[in-house]
């Protein structure tokens, strides 16, 4: 059971501009629910979304503004709504005063606005700077890992965080030293164990964000199913299958590009490999659907 209240003022997160703030108020199951404040005279748009399943609805609490519908301009004051599902195309506002609206939408969008998540990207950034072989790695493995889950059927709500453990899951190697990062020869005992840190520092820094709960796909992601993995040495089930999904697109990234400490393996050896260490070490079904992603897209 979950039950909560919520006083005047008081938000998850805000992110502000000159223009206009923006407040989550609540979250779960994939949905949002937020209030937004637009200043006089300014232009904003409901774009289409990626997913014709998604519900958007605004309700105004405060101001006046103009819809721009059909051709025709519509004017929408206090107590008056209005919802956007599998739009064609963006539909434009026009605010006549300050205006304030309720928003829930049936996909987390809050994200993309939030200043902790764009600060972790950055962050992200940083380390594919001081490590030259992983420039995109992240996004290549959160693109490998939404499109397995996809092919498992996650829910929504899942597979959104499975998105963002996977964009941030190794942002905890900015604490990672440059020349063992790009060290062309084998690690040192010390050396790994550092390197080893860098799940439980990741999870760490997404532990102060809303997100809070992606911090445990982060810290297993290079978790075994035969519990060799690290940093808990967790086995089978115990680790999470977001965490295992991340496991494969993490490994297959890394044998399939360039490394300090070899040139880029060619696709279908990464990708036996990966068949060959199944049930030990990665979930075998996982592996059976990016098999076939990969055959689908002709890749092997």
């Amino acid at each position: 059971m979950a039950f909560s209240i919520g006083r005047d003022g008081t938000h998850i997160e805000q992110v502000k501009s000159d223009h206009f703030n923006i407040s989550l108020l609540a979250r779960g199951d994939g949905s949002e629910i937020m209030i937004q404040t637009i200043a006089k005279d300014n232009l904003f748009y409901v774009y289409p979304s990626d997913s014709p399943n998604v519900m958007e609805f605004f309700y105004i609490l405060k101001g006046e503004m103009t819809c721009e519908l059909n051709g025709e301009k519509v004017k929408l004051g206090p107590n008056d709504y209005y919802t956007a599902t599998n739009l064609d195309e963006p539909i434009h506002f026009i605010t006549l005063s300050e205006v304030v609206y309720l928003w829930v939408i049936t996909e987390p969008a809050f994200y993309q606005l939030s200043e902790s998540i764009t600060i972790l990207k950055e962050t992200v950034d940083e380390v594919e700077k001081k490590d030259r072989y992983t420039y995109k790695h992240s996004e290549r493995v959160s693109e490998y890992a939404v499109k397995i889950a996809k092919k498992l059927k996650l829910p929504k709500d899942r597979l959104e965080n499975l998105y963002l453990a996977s964009l941030l899951h190794d942002i905890g190697k900015i604490n990672t030293p440059e020349e063992i990062l790009n060290k062309p020869g084998k690690l040192t005992d010390e050396e790994f164990a550092i390197i080893k840190r860098h799940p439980i520092d990741g999870a760490e820094m997404v532990k102060e964000t809303y997100y809070e709960e992606i911090s445990t796909i982060i810290v297993q992601h290079h978790e075994r199913l035969n519990g060799s993995g690290y940093p808990n040495r967790l086995k089978g089930e115990d680790i999470l299958l977001e965490a295992r999904i991340i496991a494969v697109s993490d490994t297959f990234d890394a044998m399939t590009e360039d490394r300090s400490y070899r040139q880029a393996l060619d696709i279908q050896f990464a990708v036996d490999e990966l068949i060959k260490l199944s049930d030990t070490h990665y979930d075998r079904k996982i592996v059976e659907a990016f098999v076939e992603i990969l055959k689908e897209e002709g890749r092997i």
